[in-house]
């Protein structure tokens, strides 16, 4: 038996951590929740907010993203001027002039309305942002994070919630992170892929040449 590795053998084994096989389709991939719900992560690092940042992605009944949004100032108001903090006088309090969200989400449609879609949001909203939440059609709301559970203005959201049949769910993360690797769109370099077969590697068994992708 020839000890010789294939080029298709060579191939499959240069990238094993990301299970590459040309023949077949990938296994590691995101579902739709964990796909939605890292935009929401990845669209709250926009935020300017020093103490939370959190994002919000709404799709409609056929996994079409119809917004995105996260937490800062309203447009026109100078986010270098405007509070970021919650002490000194009422008047500099960041929660006076913040906008959620969900509430940017909602206004960042990119269709005619929402109705009937599903809201994706680190956490849950509180009562004013489950106003405009119901209002405007929204079905389903997927959260990541309770943590505001005891406030007035999380149970008073829940209420409103269960009042107008909004379906809430608790999203529970398949994995603790997921890493975005700029490097990934170059994966078939020479560090990571084997070289151009020679002659003899495609002439010695012809049922084996690999099929090669067109560059």
């Amino acid at each position: 038996m020839n000890s010789e590795k294939t080029f298709q053998q060579k191939y499959s084994e240069s990238s094993p951590e990301m299970c590459r096989n040309p023949t077949q389709k990938r296994k590691n991939y995101l579902d739709w929740d964990e796909y939605f719900m890292a935009l929401v992560f990845l669209s709250a690092q926009r935020s300017k907010d020093p103490c939370t940042q959190v994002g919000a992605c709404i799709v409609d009944n056929e996994k079409r993203i119809v917004a995105v949004g996260y937490n800062g100032m309203p447009r026109g108001c100078d986010d270098d001027v405007f509070p970021w903090g919650k002490s000194g006088t009422k008047l500099e309090n960041k929660h006076l002039y913040v906008c959620h969200a969900e509430v940017n989400a909602i206004l960042n449609k990119n269709s005619h309305d929402v109705k009937n879609c599903t809201l994706y949001v680190g956490l849950f909203p509180c009562n004013e942002c489950a106003k405009m939440i119901i209002q405007s059609g929204i079905k389903t709301v997927i959260y990541m994070s309770d943590k505001h559970a005891h406030k007035i203005s999380t149970i008073a959201a829940k209420r409103m919630f269960e009042a107008a049949n909004i379906e809430i769910r608790q999203y529970i993360p398949k994995k603790k992170e997921i890493t975005i690797n700029f490097d990934d769109i170059n994966w078939n370099n020479q560090n990571q892929m084997p070289a151009t077969p020679s002659k003899d590697d495609l002439c010695s068994n012809p049922s084996e040449q690999p099929r090669l992708r067109p560059s």
